[in-house]
């Protein structure tokens, strides 16, 4: 190259344009070649060119060599506005946020040095990165000095620095107030609009969309991002509905992040066919794409068509990232899916995404609400980094269980970890107490710890306060802090009492319960269902019938009890007294020989558990048949010892199955594990986890 320019020596006018070139195709060797033409001929003292020395550190700083820029820089002995600029940004792009503030402040501090308004958006723009609120303000001062705050450049780079540092109200400010040359740009109101989304701020950001429609004709990607996000955060279909007709109008190009991003307003909003259409209609769908469909499946209750969906995306040939796997096995913690849930363990194993935290958190919740608890307990300590969803998972999961005793156990040694518990984490450690029966410690933790760590109770943590004195059997008293607590209870809390009136037999106080209940929601499907087994308890027919024809006369129906278990992938489901299954013979035979068997144990038919007006023989006959009962026959029959039985029941398990499946568990020597509407019941030896309280 030299020897080139030994027979051609280019002007120095040349020589600034090869530069740039150099720079805009990051030619390394070329531009250095051309620092040593500079050097040869001496000019890298001569203030008149101090243009070329500017792209040369430009070209350094273009081609990643930040260490040769600097180095250039601190040689240069006069520098322009220029010289400080290319070299903050140089810093700016490689991430090095302080060193543009560093590079910032001394440049001020010189008397001859007069940043421009570049520099100043330079600097902002470290200050966002950074979250340096504090050195923002001090620009923003500055810039009132320098009489260059009107400039559209840096009100667009104020506005932002603000939004970054999590200041909307004076990036709202800066807006309102600092006038500019022309109106409000839209990357003003991104910054500020994704700022108010991400603070979860939904009126206010609203707001803000109405000056936006108002002020800026052209939306760019980034706008309809932010407001499809703001769409789903608010749950408001009919503006994302006119969001994404303004998308088709305008003919942005419709692309994968976009798309996406639709989906999950879809989603969010429940219009879950219209997240297909969106999907069906991508050209290219990447791993996004398949995740906010799966997602979107997964947050309205779709959980096998998010598991089917998986398969497609395998069958098109797209790998699956961890927050793919973390759908999944949350759309098998919503079914129960054990054995799917392990497959999908497995394939995380081996597509080497088992050390991701939020893999790790939805194993532990998959397990968890699959019956397993061991294997959550397994996979959380064999965790090396837990964040705050990590033990709420496993301390939440071990209360369901009913497991108390183990649930503070995690909480005690998350404290000794020094990780701070959060909202949830109380609601996890309060249940825990109230399937103990430990009223006063309860108490202590709802009146005192909660506040040590600054957390202030909420509803959710006063319903555990009413099922731990439910539990209890203090039934005057859950109903005299339900009054007496200053809380909007909701129909929740008051069936947590209901529910106990129910246990505990105490009629005349769970019919005014219900009453009240039935006034706030005339339509709880549980209450008129808990109501009408507390009057068949009682022998009051009357009473039964009467609500019965309230719920007709109000076309409430009430859900058939079904139950239904795993066996080799295969899903089995039983219905009631039904004989739907094709072993329904060798099924209903096999009840036969459990319920023999548990009779010399002091089994007796709960027949108050009936709700119909028939002699007690036809009583029993309803009671030998239910869906639980079945589901269990067939997995005594298919599932080898010792390997656990687990059932999932749609509906509350009713005390004559609770009795009966805790004998059985004795008489047959093996765990089994059903997941009613309520909880998780573990049987064992003729015991159960809940204590005979759910």
């Amino acid at each position: 190259m030299v020897c080139v320019f030994s027979r051609y020596l280019p002007s120095l006018e040349e020589l600034g344009k090869l530069l740039k070139l150099c720079a805009d195709v990051k030619w390394l060797p070329f531009g250095k070649a051309m620092h040593a033409q500079f050097l040869i001929r001496n000019q890298t003292s001569n203030h008149s060119h101090i243009s070329h020395l500017n792209s040369l550190v430009h070209l350094y700083v273009k081609c990643g060599q930040l260490g040769l820029a600097r180095n250039l820089f601190d040689a240069m002995p006069l520098r322009n506005v220029v010289s400080w600029n290319v070299l903050m940004a140089g810093y700016l792009h490689g991430g090095n946020h302080l060193e543009v503030l560093v590079l910032f402040k001394n440049m001020v501090s010189l008397q001859n040095a007069c940043p421009n308004e570049y520099v100043f958006t330079t600097a902002l723009s470290a200050c966002s990165h950074g979250g340096r609120v504090k050195e923002g303000m001090q620009c923003h001062g500055l810039l009132f000095k320098f009489g260059l705050v009107c400039h559209q450049y840096v009100k667009s780079a104020l506005v932002h620095m603000y939004s970054r540092c999590s200041h909307v109200e004076l990036a709202l400010q800066v807006l309102d107030t600092v006038p500019g040359e022309h109106v409000n740009d839209i990357f003003s109101y991104n910054s500020v609009l994704n700022a108010l989304v991400e603070s979860g701020r939904g009126e206010e950001a609203v707001e803000v969309l109405r000056r936006m429609v108002d002020e800026c004709v052209a939306w760019d990607h980034v706008t309809y991002v932010g407001v499809m996000g703001l769409c789903a955060q608010i749950r408001d279909l009919q503006l994302g509905l006119r969001v994404h007709a303004r998308l088709l109008r305008g003919g942005l190009m419709f692309d994968e992040f976009v798309g996406s991003m639709l989906i999950d307003m879809y989603g969010k909003c429940g219009e879950v066919l219209n997240a297909r259409n969106v999907f069906d209609g991508l050209q290219n769908r990447n791993v996004v794409v398949w995740t906010a469909l799966m997602t979107a499946y997964l947050q309205n209750g779709y959980f096998e068509e998010s598991l089917n969906l998986f398969t497609c995306m395998d069958r098109e040939g797209t790998l699956p990232n961890e927050y793919t796997f973390a759908v999944l096995l949350n759309a098998c913690a919503g079914i129960a899916a054990l054995r799917h849930g392990d497959l999908l363990h497995a394939r995380v194993e081996k597509l080497g995404f088992k050390n991701h935290v939020i893999v790790r958190n939805a194993l532990i919740n998959m397990y968890s609400k699959s019956g397993s608890i061991d294997s959550s307990y397994n996979v959380f300590t064999d965790m090396i980094y837990r964040d705050i969803i990590t033990w709420n998972a496993m301390i939440c999961g071990y209360s369901h269980h009913g497991l108390g005793k183990q649930a503070l156990q995690v909480f005690q040694d998350m404290v000794s970890a020094e990780e701070c518990p959060n909202y949830v984490t109380f609601i996890g450690v309060l249940s825990a107490y109230s399937h103990l029966g430990l009223v006063k410690e309860g108490f202590y933790y709802l009146n005192h710890l909660m506040r040590n760590f600054k957390i202030e109770p909420g509803l959710e943590h006063y319903t555990c306060m009413v099922a731990l004195l439910s539990r209890a059997g203090l039934l005057d008293e859950a109903e005299n802090f339900m009054k007496t607590t200053q809380v909007k209870w909701d129909v929740v809390a008051w069936r947590t009492l209901l529910n106990a009136c129910h246990v505990h037999r105490n009629y005349d106080l769970g019919r005014r319960i219900a009453e009240s209940v039935l006034q706030m929601d005339p339509h709880d499907v549980g209450t008129y269902t808990l109501l009408s087994n507390m009057y068949a308890k009682a022998r009051r027919w009357d009473g039964v019938v009467t609500i019965r024809k309230l719920m007709r006369e109000r076309n409430i129906k009430k859900e058939p009890g079904a139950s239904w278990l795993d066996i080799r992938n295969d899903i089995h489901v039983f219905l009631s007294e039904g004989s739907n299954h094709p072993e329904s013979i060798q099924i209903y035979k096999k009840v036969q020989q459990l319920l023999a068997l548990i009779k010399p144990l002091g089994y007796v038919p709960n027949i108050a558990s009936v709700l119909h007006d028939v002699e007690d023989e036809q009583k029993e006959g309803y009671l030998s048949y239910h869906s639980e009962k079945l589901a269990l026959a067939y997995g005594l029959m298919k599932i080898p010892s010792p390997a656990p039985i687990r059932i999932i029941k749609n509906l509350r398990m009713c005390d004559d199955c609770h009795t009966a499946v805790k004998l059985i568990s004795k008489v047959t020597n093996r765990l089994i594990i059903v997941r009613d509407a309520n909880r998780f019941h573990h049987f064992r030896d003729g015991s159960c986890t809940c204590l005979d309280h759910w």
